[in-house]
């Protein structure tokens, strides 16, 4: 049996959900946040489709790598920045930007004897206590920096937020409050995620790093991106490959987990948690077929999945079945499987096919 398992990048998606970000904050710039491969979503090919973004956000200097070999000429930010000394060389030959969170990094620039100016972006940790320096050594770290000939004056100034999609909560109101009252150097700013971008206006200074909204992700728990304006960039579907007749109180799946109520019909798919579909999913996660939705039965196996055709007297082999997509919310299926809904994008495996759809 040859795979069947498709994973179909709407382009236009794409390119709608970075103009509703520059709706939603028109006065940014805007980072668009490629790492993990593009959300899942393929890293190249989101870049090209993005063009219209003012720099790229990646997680490590390979992802610049990637992108320059693809002829991808925009400003790029790697947002882990450097690691060790021989970093420096080639983050000067690909023309990246990086972030600077740590005394080692500093120490690692300070003792670089390029003259060629290396673009930074200072990162405070106003809360989220994860990467960052205190905002106490704003000043002292800024005029640091400003002493060695080998870094850009334009630094930029950053932070992350650690709850902006609960938009309710305090924390974030307050870590805007510790970001604005770091330092009184004109600066340029950059704190917003995809969450504080929709709810948090204050936010969306002068740079806005935009992520799972640009995939059409939710950034709120209990929403679909789509409540937001946002459109899904990735639909995953497969086929049926098998329908079989099972009896009353049999059991179906590994560990027998789902007993047929009655005799009914079972389908099979041809996908599994090999292709990146959570196994974590349970009897009664959603897909679609032709159209219409049916349950999932039993565990995700590798390769296969199982669900109930009892209100699908019509199925038959080969027909499609929609895993996630525009008509069927990523999030829903996130929801069962007791996860979020970048880490189904995210975990896509390589024998999935891709495919783009320009809309």
């Amino acid at each position: 049996m040859s795979r069947s398992a498709f994973a179909t990048i709407h382009l236009d998606a794409l390119r709608h959900n970075l103009g509703r970000i520059r709706a939603l904050a028109p006065r940014s710039r805007v980072m668009a946040v490629v790492k993990a491969d593009g959300y899942g979503h393929g890293l190249e090919r989101v870049a090209r489709t993005l063009s219209g973004a003012d720099a790229y956000g990646v997680a490590a200097i390979a992802d610049g790598q990637r992108l320059r070999a693809a002829g991808i000429g925009h400003r790029i930010v790697v947002l882990s920045g450097i690691d060790e000394a021989g970093d420096l060389l080639e983050v000067r030959r690909l023309d990246l930007d990086i972030v600077v969170h740590h005394d080692h990094q500093l120490d690692l620039i300070a003792a670089d004897r390029n003259p060629r100016p290396l673009r930074v972006w200072l990162k405070l940790d106003t809360g989220m206590h994860r990467l960052g320096f205190d905002p106490a050594r704003t000043d002292a770290l800024l005029a640091r920096l400003r002493a060695l000939p080998n870094v850009h004056p334009d630094i930029v100034l950053m932070s992350h937020f650690a709850r902006s999609d609960e938009p309710l909560e305090a924390a974030t109101p307050q870590q805007l409050a510790r970001f604005a009252s770091a330092t009184a150097a004109p600066l340029a700013h950059s704190i917003a995620n995809s969450a504080a971008i929709v709810h948090f206006p204050d936010a969306r200074q002068d740079w806005v790093r935009a992520g799972g909204a640009l995939y059409g992700l939710s950034v709120e728990q209990d929403r679909c991106g789509a409540d937001d304006g946002f459109r899904p960039a990735m639909s995953l579907s497969s086929k049926l490959v098998a329908i079989n007749r099972v009896a009353k109180g049999e059991r179906v799946g590994y560990g027998g987990l789902y007993e047929c109520p009655e005799d009914m019909a079972i389908g099979i798919v041809a996908i599994g948690y090999g292709d990146g579909y959570p196994r974590s999913a349970v009897t009664g996660t959603p897909v679609l077929l032709n159209g219409r939705e049916a349950p999932i039965v039993g565990r995700v196996s590798m390769d296969l999945m199982m669900i109930d055709l009892r209100q699908h007297a019509d199925a038959t082999i080969n027909d499609r079945v929609l895993l996630w997509g525009p008509e069927l919310p990523v999030e829903r299926i996130a929801t069962s499987a007791g996860t979020i809904s970048y880490e189904l994008t995210c975990g896509i495996t390589r024998r999935v096919l891709f495919l783009e759809d320009e809309g």
